[in-house]
């Protein structure tokens, strides 16, 4: 069991190094035909303890930054279903770190795994009310859960959306009002993470997505808070690369479901901030995810495009606005 727990230890540790080197060491280490199998046969040995688990989640999510090795695993299932498992707290046995760490580092695994991954956030999706087990993560305030969770429900509904119930459709509505609330006061990979799902549940449900931010009346704060997030970040780091392309995201899918938005941006100055943006850009944010200074799961959208959509929504309500008082102004 020394050995064991030893080995995975280093092994976690070479997975986990940036740079051009892990990229290297990560697709060797992939490589190894029966590496899968015999972490998972420690992972269902009962002999194995929560520390062994937690560092088979480890070594599995630095393994799934691989898009190949995402598609492998998914291929397997049991990965899957065992980090469900212990991502929903169903294996807990007592209250050491060790087992509150294995449910974070689990849903890690998941989240990294649900990345641009269709058939693995189906796979998931099957688990029993999976996604109102997210949403009770995401409204019982505990941080080491909410935002792993929330970075899985984004997953769902960007990946999963045809397969998703009306029931599942009503808990993602119910994490709403949560999530704009902690938008107003996050930053950093947070702030990202949020405005992430949000983005996701206004392209989802536009509708509800409305009705929530104008019944709660938030729509001020939450533009204004969009625009002053837009022009801090003009500098994305590596800790939250994709800030500003899901501040845009955000803002077009609010422009697409009522283009009167248009107005309440523009009193927050968003022309000026996307023009700052196109004029600035920055390659890390072609990436979802660093290591080191080796960026990870490109975007196939390029940011300027995001940009361009953008001002094309605004410019073309600010037109009809200003068409329509001659309109009215003729008819009398």
């Amino acid at each position: 069991m020394v050995l064991v727990k030893s080995s995975l230890k280093v092994l976690q540790r070479l997975t986990s190094i940036g740079g051009e080197i892990g990229i290297s060491l990560r697709y060797k280490i992939s490589k190894n035909t029966f590496l899968l199998r015999n972490l998972m046969e420690i992972w269902q040995d009962n002999s194995s303890r929560q520390e062994l688990r937690k560092l088979v989640a480890g070594i599995i999510r630095n393994l799934a930054i691989d898009a190949n090795t995402r598609e492998e695993i998914g291929h397997m299932q049991v990965p899957i279903t065992s980090l469900m498992k212990a991502f929903l707290n169903l294996d807990k046995t007592s209250g050491t770190e060790v087992d509150c760490l294995l449910p974070k580092v689990a849903g890690q695994a998941l989240a990294m795994l649900a990345i641009e991954n269709m058939n693995n956030c189906l796979v998931m999706l099957k688990g029993p009310e999976f996604i109102k087990k997210l949403k009770h993560m995401i409204l019982i305030h505990d941080d080491k859960y909410i935002y792993v969770a929330a970075n899985l429900l984004r997953s769902m509904c960007q990946h999963a959306q045809a397969k998703l119930t009306e029931s599942d459709l009503k808990e993602v509505l119910h994490t709403l009002r949560e999530v704009l609330e902690r938008i107003i006061n996050a930053e950093g990979a947070e702030l990202e993470i949020l405005i992430g799902l949000s983005s996701q549940i206004c392209k989802v449900i536009p509708e509800e997505f409305v009705q929530e931010l104008e019944a709660g009346q938030n729509k001020q704060r939450f533009i204004k808070g969009l625009v002053d997030a837009l022009n801090e970040n003009m500098n994305p780091g590596a800790h939250c690369p994709g800030i500003r392309r899901v501040i845009l995201e955000q803002s077009i899918y609010m422009l697409e479901c009522n283009s009167h938005y248009a107005s309440c941006f523009n009193e927050f100055r968003m022309m000026e901030a996307l023009s700052i943006v196109k004029e600035a850009p920055s390659r890390a944010e072609n990436y979802r995810i660093f290591l080191g200074d080796a960026g990870f799961m490109e975007y196939n959208t390029p940011l300027f495009s995001l940009v361009d959509r953008a001002k094309e929504l605004m410019d073309r309500q600010s037109c009809k606005e200003s068409v329509e008082p001659t309109v009215r102004n003729f008819r009398r």
